[in-house]
């Protein structure tokens, strides 16, 4: 979920970034090309489901506790490490 919210996939447009990934490491994640799900003995598109039903990690923060919430709390600290926050995720390999 944040490597799908660095790459810029939502649940809004994971549908067309897997139909036209515009770099490998998209199409590697969403399950476009290789063989990522096999190796967790998952399938191919295990991600892309988890995006398409659950949104990246944002999404998911804002819905729960952030500002799309009852609760409104700022992002602060679970923000990702590019966007002042402490949140990282390795890239998919």
């Amino acid at each position: 979920m944040l490597n799908a919210e660095e790459m810029g996939i939502s649940s809004k447009n994971v549908d067309q970034m897997a139909a036209k990934p515009s770099n490998p490491d998209i199409a590697h994640l969403l399950g476009s090309e290789g063989d990522f799900g096999k190796d967790l003995k998952l399938d191919n598109k295990w991600a892309f489901n988890i995006i398409k039903q659950v949104g990246n990690y944002q999404e998911s923060f804002d819905r729960n506790v952030g500002k799309d919430s009852a609760l409104k709390i700022a992002r602060g600290q679970n923000a990702l490490w590019n966007q002042g926050g402490i949140q990282y995720a390795p890239p998919v390999r």
